[in-house]
């Protein structure tokens, strides 16, 4: 028996078959790239048509891989389970046909919207209901700036749904919205697994106009099934969010354990069980203000904390300082220079930035210039910026018993000076996972678990990195640093303002903002 998995994300998506214990046939992986259109004015879209496109692209590879392997050539294909990029929508028509772009996580157009609805409504209070902040990365801060901006657009929307839901609407027939990506829009109410009354009624928006919750499969429609015959009989779980699926695939799914994934965007997440909806929460399942708390399922949450500017600063570094084409040349030299010797103060804020402290009002900053800065300087400056950002976010998480170990996925896992520098900032052993496509494994292992078969999943393995611990305490003073620049330059920001504890381990449950 064998499993689809899709990931789709904002830059790509890719498709894979995997065993019924996780494990993925390397030969059937395929991946199709496509174009953000972004804008100085914050703009972050794709085009739902070219999505489409690069889907039905990466099935017709995977599954002409299966047709080539003999071994796999007659194993059915029983379901297939998707990953898909979280806080993004698309408007459509009643038939499904859209009528807006997709909006991604990334688009920050609705940045006055979003601080309408922080004077509107305490943001704490939101935070505790919904797990979401009152910011741009979010639905209700996007809707209210489209009914703002484009009135007629907005009133002919018959549905909202995010980008997998429409998908699945080409493909099935009908859309479902997951727990796992109901959660991610700042409509939903985690403690009790359906939409958020008060933020719908907030944004002027009927549960009809919405996609009914559940992870119930669906299968496709009888005119795909012929041109996809091997996907059939498949049940198609409906796609949970990428950081769901990362915890998933990376096996950060077990109390003391979290995942670490760095990719275009990155983030820190550590995975609870949850008492069935309606029950009284614990400190466990609440996350500290200026993190998030998100659903998997109904039966487990994530707390954690995810950054805007990761991997595309890097490539942005590569386009724009005109470094070298040859990542080995680019490896080698960042791998001679393991501190921070460079003498600049970095605060990445390229993109709006998220978790922790949510600078969305301001641009990034770069300090210390001089005639004897490098590009090689500047790229390993604004890297360990990225860096510094999820170091402060897993101060903040709430420890529950000793520090969690850290499993790291990623477009990061190319890079041995890498992964070094990440251990090294954050002060923490790190295990590189075998498997560097965490999200994809992670949308077969959440079909794997509805098709009742979890318990034959294989364990996920990986070398350990270790923490140089003189560069720790060097890496530790300069984050106080970083921490007092962005005060200084940017003293009026209505940002949240989170100040890790200095402690050996992790704070405890009580930094939470309640």
């Amino acid at each position: 028996m064998l499993i689809l998995a899709l990931d789709i994300g904002t830059s790509s998506c890719r498709s894979a078959l995997f065993d019924a214990r996780g494990v993925r046939h390397l030969a059937t992986t395929a991946q199709q790239a496509y174009q953000l259109h972004t804008a100085a004015d914050g703009m972050a879209e794709l085009d739902p048509v070219v999505l489409l496109a690069a889907v039905r692209g990466c099935l017709a590879k995977t599954l002409a891989a299966q047709t080539k392997d003999a071994a796999l050539a007659d194993q059915p294909i029983a379901a297939v389970g998707t990953s898909c990029f979280w806080h993004s929508l698309v408007g459509t028509d009643a038939a499904g046909r859209p009528l807006t772009p997709i909006f991604t996580w990334a688009d920050s157009r609705c940045r006055d919207d979003a601080a309408a609805l922080r004077v509107r409504h305490d943001e704490r209070m939101v935070h505790a209901r919904t797990g979401c902040m009152l910011r741009t990365s979010f639905w209700p801060a996007k809707l209210r700036w489209l009914a703002r901006t484009r009135k007629a657009l907005f009133a002919r929307v018959a549905s909202w749904m995010s980008p997998a839901e429409w998908l699945y609407r080409e493909l099935c027939g009908e859309g479902r919205c997951a727990h796992g990506m109901a959660t991610g829009t700042g409509l939903y109410a985690p403690d009790d697994c359906t939409w958020d009354a008060e933020m719908l009624k907030s944004v002027r928006l009927s549960p009809r106009r919405l996609h009914v919750i559940g992870d119930e499969p669906l299968h496709l429609l009888p005119e795909h099934a012929r041109r996809l015959a091997a996907l059939r009989d498949a049940h198609w779980f409906p796609a949970i969010g990428d950081g769901a699926a990362s915890n998933l695939g990376a096996g950060a799914t077990r109390p003391g354990w979290a995942a670490i994934n760095f990719g275009t965007s990155a983030a820190v997440r550590v995975m609870h069980g949850d008492p069935a909806p309606g029950a009284r929460r614990t400190s466990v399942t609440r996350a500290p203000f200026g993190l998030f708390r998100y659903r998997v399922d109904t039966e487990r949450q994530l707390v954690g904390g995810a950054i805007s500017n990761a991997g595309n600063l890097r490539a942005w570094c590569l386009r724009e300082l005109r470094l070298p084409d040859d990542p080995a040349a680019i490896e080698r030299a960042l791998a001679a220079r393991p501190g921070p010797a460079h003498g600049l103060a970095v605060l990445p804020f390229w993109t709006a930035e998220r978790a922790p402290t949510w600078r969305e009002d301001v641009s990034g900053a770069v300090v210390g210039l001089t005639q004897a800065t490098s590009a090689l300087d500047l790229l390993q400056a604004i890297t360990e910026a990225s860096y510094h950002r999820l170091a402060t976010i897993v101060e903040l998480i709430p420890a529950h018993g000793r520090s969690p170990r850290f499993l790291v996925g990623g477009g990061i896992q190319k890079s041995p000076a890498s992964l070094q520098r990440l251990a090294d900032i954050i002060g923490r052993p790190l295990i590189a996972q075998d498997e560097p496509e965490a999200s994809l494994r992670g949308a077969a292992v959440f079909a794997i678990e509805k098709l009742g078969l979890a318990k034959g999943l294989a364990p996920v393995t990986g070398a350990t990195v270790r923490p140089d611990r003189a560069r720790a305490r060097a890496y530790a003073a300069e984050r106080a640093r970083l921490a007092t620049l962005e005060a200084t330059l940017f003293p009026s920001s209505p940002a949240v303002h989170a100040k890790p504890r200095r402690t050996s381990g992790l704070p405890d449950s009580r930094t939470s903002g309640r």
